[in-house]
């Protein structure tokens, strides 16, 4: 059971990020390339700190930043990035990413330490 528990979250954060990909793949094939579309994968990012803790949230900032890389930036298909604002880019995000990751897993550090000291308070 303790590899289950511990497999939960990374298998959360790959199909997140899966799906968010998938998503913003279509959407860059079927339009005419609109730009940024890394920084849909904050909201993700805080969602999964927020159930999940700062670790898994790091490592969906790390996944999404490579599907991002591979499937939304020209060259497709390849990890190499042609522009260096695109690059630039990815960096800004996966930066912003990792610090709203462990900032958004650490407000429910109180609530939580609260619920753990006093558990009659839930009732």
């Amino acid at each position: 059971m303790g590899i289950v528990n511990r497999a939960t979250p990374v298998a959360v954060v790959l199909a997140i990020v899966a799906a968010v990909t998938a998503i913003l793949w279509l959407f860059r094939s079927s339009t005419v390339g609109p730009q940024h579309l890394v920084f849909f994968y904050l909201l993700p990012t805080a969602v999964v700190a927020t159930f999940y803790g700062s670790l898994p949230a790091m490592l969906c900032a790390v996944a999404a930043t490579l599907c991002a890389a591979f499937f939304l930036y020209d060259p497709l298909y390849s990890f190499y990035v042609t522009s260096p604002v695109e690059v630039g880019e990815l960096i800004c995000f996966v930066g912003l990413a990792l610090i709203g990751a462990k900032c958004a897993a650490d407000l429910l550090q109180p609530l939580l330490s609260l619920q753990q000291q006093n558990p009659a308070a839930e009732e």
